[in-house]
């Protein structure tokens, strides 16, 4: 028995500024016994929540579940122990795995060489049961296989995601710098949208912040359009309760009214992007999305204006900013009366120069900026 069938414990790895409304998330998909760390969260699930957990959350990255731990001091008793483990419950020959691992503090100091460890305690395992082994992937493997080293205690799990959450299967087409899903969810979460008030993008981008309204809106699952997870491969797995919780899934979604989703971008190629990403929801005209210059706009009310500015840090100019952001608060102020603006920004001084006081501000990084969303209430 392994360590997550006698607990029913596991481990879901969160960015730590949205750790806070991720426990939340968790605990409204049943889990329970929620308990943050260091760039994640333990909890309890039964093996439905496991698989509701990884079809709906929208904040998380992965969901780890433990094989087995113990002390490690050398890389020859972690291949050891590794070797201990019957790999044939969760791959065959034929598939394909990977290893990632991180290791902090410990005797063993670098992570890709305790991967590679690990890696050939796998691999020789199969070849000494089988006298034929699995391939490696980096990028599409079958199964991911982590291996967590602290303090020299060593977890070694099965990634029951099968892969980064935040790939939600919608983006067809990106432009550079592109907001990642679940920085979007969080913001589109902090939103506290409804989607019976208008939602508008003037900076929409590829799309992404109306592609997770949308999905918030329409109750839809995160993963609905991902083709496998990784708890498919546990040794326990059951595909009947699976199918349930698909079906569950799919029998909640609701369609939004046409228009009630609305972005607009003045670089003509974001906007192709934009179309392409937003069509994976082809139901309805729920979405729509514009070639159009925010500035010239002329009225935006009554409405929930969510966007990601150029910030000048991620795409490599930082010339007139100062002047843009000006202009951007004199547009909210003078034409978007009766709204209410959340502006994020992975530049937080550039937010000093709207001219509006913010209600809040929310610190959120966006690979490695220390960002803020802003909420502006424009009476």
């Amino acid at each position: 028995m392994y360590r997550y069938q006698e607990t029913q414990r596991y481990f879901a790895q969160v960015a730590d500024d949205i750790k806070d409304i991720a426990e939340q998330e968790l605990r409204t998909l049943g889990a329970r016994e929620t308990s943050p760390t260091y760039r994640g969260m333990y909890f309890t699930a039964s093996p439905q929540v496991l698989y509701t957990v990884n079809f709906y959350a929208r904040l998380i990255t992965r969901v780890l579940a433990p094989l087995t731990s113990f002390r490690c001091h050398s890389d020859r008793y972690l291949y050891k122990k590794a070797r201990e483990i019957e790999w044939q419950d969760f791959l065959d020959p034929s598939q394909t795995f990977a290893v990632f691992a991180t290791v902090t503090n410990s005797r063993l100091r670098h992570s890709k060489f305790a991967a590679l460890r690990l890696k050939d305690a796998v691999v020789d395992a199969f070849r000494a049961a089988t006298g034929v082994r699995p391939s490696i992937d980096t990028r599409e493997p079958d199964v991911w296989i982590n291996l967590h080293i602290q303090n020299d205690e060593a977890t070694i799990s099965l990634d029951t995601s099968g892969g980064s959450l935040h790939r939600r299967g919608y983006r067809k087409k990106s432009v550079r710098a592109p907001l990642i899903e679940t920085l979007a969810a969080a913001i589109i979460h902090h939103v506290e949208w409804d989607g019976h008030r208008p939602l508008y993008d003037p900076f929409c981008g590829s799309g992404t912040l109306l592609c997770e309204a949308y999905m918030s809106a329409a109750r839809m699952p995160a993963g609905l359009f991902r083709q496998r997870f990784g708890f498919q491969s546990l040794p326990d797995f059951d595909a009947g309760l699976w199918r349930q919780v698909q079906e569950d899934g799919r029998a909640a979604l609701r369609s939004p009214p046409p228009g009630l989703i609305c972005g607009s971008d003045i670089d003509p190629e974001a906007v192709h992007a934009a179309r392409a990403n937003c069509a994976a929801f082809s139901v309805g005209s729920a979405i729509t999305v514009e070639q159009r210059d925010a500035f010239q706009i002329r009225r935006i009310e009554d409405a929930a204006i969510v966007c990601n500015p150029p910030y000048g840090v991620r795409i490599g100019k930082q010339d007139n900013l100062d002047a843009f952001y000006t202009r951007l608060g004199d547009f909210l102020k003078q034409r978007c009366q009766g709204s209410t603006a959340f502006i994020y920004c992975g530049d937080r001084q550039y937010l000093k120069r709207i001219g509006l006081k913010p209600a809040w501000k929310k610190p959120l990084v966006n690979g490695g900026l220390d960002g803020r969303l802003a909420k502006y209430e424009l009476y």
